[in-house]
């Protein structure tokens, strides 16, 4: 277990970490280490509370002869397994040098100049900075917006290839010189290439084509990670993209769009589904960090139980492993739900299910430790949030397309969850409910919600309370989606959230800028020119009573980010649309627009929840995700 905090709803993301573990820090930081072990015993200063955060971080561990602290009501207390000392008495210590863990060795050195002991070498972090060329903020090292960095499952092989699309959203907030540095890990977590791409138009379109970079740098066939630092960001410290694999060759007919990682690791994750027969599911384990990871330290267990199976194998700095679900937990069949523990090594990772001849792959999503039930939810007063947190999904044609969801514990905490389905036709009109039950944590219950409806629109998943239970507002489930006709399949899972209220309760209603009440949507669709045509399904949930109507603008933009054309569309509350940007827009827009044109989905009204996919229709082939906004 990496045993650091990495990020916090409440508090935000531990920058030192962001800051420590990014590919050029972390090389420094290994040279830093090697200095200080040869160097003898090492007195830490720890003026800004990171020492477990760096000590955890170290690639070889160091004789520590005492943390120090200026802190006086810090000084007796416990931290990192040592009892903190008083600054004051530095000059006492036997250390053969000082570690300051401060960005800046001007400050520490001017400090503690009449602290150090006799001969004494002093140590900072300042060496581990990334180039000042680097940062968005230069005077303040740790803000957020300097380590605006995310990793992609990122792959080109004879059978699959990736395609990583976002825009420069920053622009909006001021940033006018945004640029990329990247780094593509091999499998076994070697370096295949390092370089930077421009993005200094306002919304301009990014794309990252696996294809497109294998043979410009003349690349070998990989399958691993892309490691992505926005510099030059205003405004919004998190890249967040959508993720293409497309099939090749024998996998013709595998098609998957998947929503951008969590940049943050966690302890566990859930929706990791077990196979159903003729499948195989694989778990993309993918080491995040510089350190290696040994053999045991993850594990595989029946959500529920607390039998888990460690991974017998250990993990190289950033190397990529595929892990069969089947030869962990052989015993296990879909509908029962696996939980990964994953100790904090990796970001969210991808999960890939075959099944004959097609495959599709989808995110797993964290599994909060620091979530604990709320008796608040059950008591909701419904003149003020109505049916209270919603998670609204799609509900294609039933006559065409098989809609399967399932309610996945997303707390470590949480044991129960009491959980109704509601359905709506396309123009909002209440249709049938269905009480699912008060589910243990360990439940393997699925709902087929096409049998349900009837219809095509969308269904919500909320809480009951009639049989009892407990809820703690991060209420998750995977929905999976069948092509009756030809087999094909795609899954996506994501939370819910109260809709559209005037009223808030803890932090909800959610806006996609801004604070709650969350009256605005701001979502971004990719409009391609040729097949697999880009969809999406826009949804007007609604806890209580809201517009009538929805004031929909869809803007497509050209690959440079700007606007070619603009639409109007109207959704009744509670009801849903799917939106075809050539359709709406017209395929000669859409040519104009160019490869990597994207349709931005604006709402000031009402909050709308989305989900995005890419689709052949004579093929069959399509795919799902949720949408991200900005």
């Amino acid at each position: 277990m990496l045993g650091i905090r990495t990020f916090d709803p409440l508090t935000g993301g531990n920058m030192a970490y962001k800051a420590l573990t990014h590919p050029l820090a972390a090389e420094k930081l290994a040279e830093l280490a090697d200095r200080l072990v040869a160097n003898g015993p090492v007195a830490v200063y720890d003026p800004h509370g990171i020492v477990e955060t760096a000590l955890a971080l170290l690639p070889v561990p160091i004789r520590v002869a005492g943390l120090y602290t200026h802190d006086s009501l810090q000084v007796g207390q416990s931290c990192a397994g040592m009892v903190m000392q008083p600054l004051v008495d530095l000059t006492q210590s036997e250390a053969a040098s000082v570690w300051a863990l401060d960005f800046s060795h001007a400050i520490m050195e001017s400090r503690l100049s009449g602290l150090l002991p006799e001969g004494c070498a002093l140590h900072t972090l300042a060496s581990t900075r990334l180039p000042d060329s680097m940062l968005s903020v230069a005077h303040t090292y740790l803000d957020p917006l300097n380590f605006g960095t995310n990793l992609a499952f990122f792959r080109d092989t004879a059978d699959f290839s990736t395609r990583l699309v976002s825009a420069n959203y920053w622009a909006r907030y001021g940033a006018d010189n945004v640029r990329l540095w990247l780094r593509l890990f091999s499998q076994d977590g070697q370096v295949l290439h390092t370089w930077e791409q421009p993005v200094s138009h306002a919304g301009q379109a990014i794309i990252l084509d696996s294809a497109e970079i294998r043979d410009r740098f003349g690349l070998p066939e990989f399958t691993g990670q892309l490691f992505i630092h926005a510099q030059g960001i205003a405004g919004h410290d998190v890249v967040k993209y959508a993720l293409e694999t497309r099939g090749r060759g024998d996998n013709a007919n595998s098609l998957s769009v998947t929503h951008d990682a969590n940049a943050w690791p966690a302890m566990r994750y859930a929706n990791l589904p077990a196979p159903a027969e003729y499948e195989d599911v694989v778990l993309w384990l993918q080491n995040s960090h510089a350190l290696p990871v040994a053999s045991g330290s993850m594990s595989l267990n029946r959500m529920g139980h607390d039998r888990h199976v460690p991974f017998m194998r250990p993990l190289a700095p950033y190397e990529t492993v595929a892990v069969h679900v089947q030869d962990i937990l052989p015993d296990l069949k879909w509908p029962e739900q696996i939980e990964f523990r994953a100790g904090s090594y990796v970001v969210r990772p991808r999960y890939e299910i075959t099944r004959r001849n097609r495959t599709r792959i989808a995110h797993l999503n964290v599994q909060r430790a620091d979530l604990h039930t709320d008796p608040g939810i059950e008591k909701l007063d419904p003149r003020f949030f109505g049916r209270g947190y919603l998670l609204p999904f799609p509900v294609p044609d039933p006559a065409r397309y098989r809609t399967l969801i399932q309610p996945a514990p997303m707390a470590e905490s949480l044991r129960t969850m009491p959980v109704r389905v509601d359905c709506f036709n396309r123009d909002g009109r209440a249709g049938a409910s269905h009480f699912m039950g008060c589910l243990p944590r360990d439940h393997a219950e699925v709902v087929d919600v096409s049998a349900l409806t009837g219809t095509e629109g969308h269904a919500e998943l909320v809480y009951d309370f009639r049989d009892g239970g407990e809820a703690d507002g991060w209420l998750h489930a995977l929905v999976r989606y069948e092509d009756r006709e030809t087999g094909h399949e795609a899954e996506t899972s994501f939370g819910s959230h109260i809709f559209n209220t005037v009223m808030t309760y803890r932090g909800e209603p959610q806006s996609y800028v801004g604070r709650p009440p969350g009256l605005s949507t701001r979502l971004f669709l990719t409009a391609a020119t040729t097949e697999p045509f880009s969809f999406c399904t826009l949804i007007y949930p609604a806890s209580a009573s809201w517009n009538p109507m929805s004031d929909t603008s869809l803007y497509l933009h050209g690959a440079n980010g700007s606007v070619i054309a603009q639409e109007k569309i109207a959704i009744p509350m509670s009801g849903s649309r799917t939106i075809w940007p050539h359709e709406v827009f017209g395929m000669q827009a859409i040519q104009r627009a160019g490869e990597g044109g994207y349709v931005l989905i604006r709402d000031t009204t009402c909050r709308l929840f989305g989900y995005h996919g890419r689709m052949i229709r004579r093929e069959g082939r399509f795919s799902v995700d949720h949408m991200f906004g900005f």
